[in-house]
């Protein structure tokens, strides 16, 4: 299947072997994994970079094997939940920065394509996490408030 906004066919990329189980070697204590991901939450790492860190430092190559929860579910149980979802919260810093790049380089054609396209997938993933209800009913991005809210 071709690519969204760009024409040609997609790139193959490797994928996780398939388990059921998590390996013997790893780390599987649920509580103690548990109160490491609340610990790098209070530190101020996002879910995916828990992830990482847990991957990583301490040895748990998939948290749902250790666990049988994901890390989100997890930081919802313990009231640490962000308000705007990583992925949303990711394209919303990229399309303030386009903003900030095309306010100095006014005729950067390229760029301002890209803040387009940038700005109809924020669009896209907040119309999916309002009816999915991880955002308010009637949320709409802005790019004059964008800012404020991701400096929250």
């Amino acid at each position: 299947m071709a690519r969204m906004y760009a024409r040609r066919r997609g790139t193959a990329g490797s994928v996780r072997p398939y388990r059921k189980e998590a390996p013997e070697w790893s780390n599987t204590d649920a509580a103690e994994i548990e109160k490491i991901i609340v610990e790098l939450r209070k530190d101020g790492m996002s879910s995916s970079q828990i992830g990482l860190a847990l991957r990583d430092k301490y040895g748990v190559p998939d948290v749902k094997l250790a666990t049988g929860k994901r890390v989100n579910e997890i930081l919802r149980e313990k009231g640490l939940e962000s308000e705007i979802p990583e992925d949303l919260r990711n394209l919303m810093q990229k399309a303030l920065g386009l903003r900030k790049h095309l306010a100095e380089n006014k005729k950067d054609v390229h760029n301002a394509r890209q803040l387009q396209i940038t700005e109809s997938k924020v669009r896209r993933l907040g119309r999916y996490y309002v009816k999915s209800g991880l955002m308010p009913k009637g949320w709409t991005y802005k790019p004059e408030t964008a800012e404020i809210l991701l400096s929250r």
